[in-house]
């Protein structure tokens, strides 16, 4: 019985699963707040190119 009373107290007090689990979720959001950015600005990002190689002499 103790056994299993240590077992549970070790298991309680192991954090490095929900670490790891937080980085992820925080990476995640990164991502999402990158693509989000990708998406919103893209499309004004190449016709800011496209215009200005229209400018360039040929």
């Amino acid at each position: 019985m103790l056994k299993l009373i240590a077992l549970v107290q070790t298991w309680n007090t192991n954090e490095e699963g929900a670490t790891a689990i937080e980085y992820g979720l925080i990476a995640a959001a990164i991502a999402l707040a990158i693509a989000g950015v990708v998406f919103t600005l893209g499309g004004k990002v190449e016709t800011t190119f496209t215009e200005i190689d229209a400018a360039m002499p040929q």
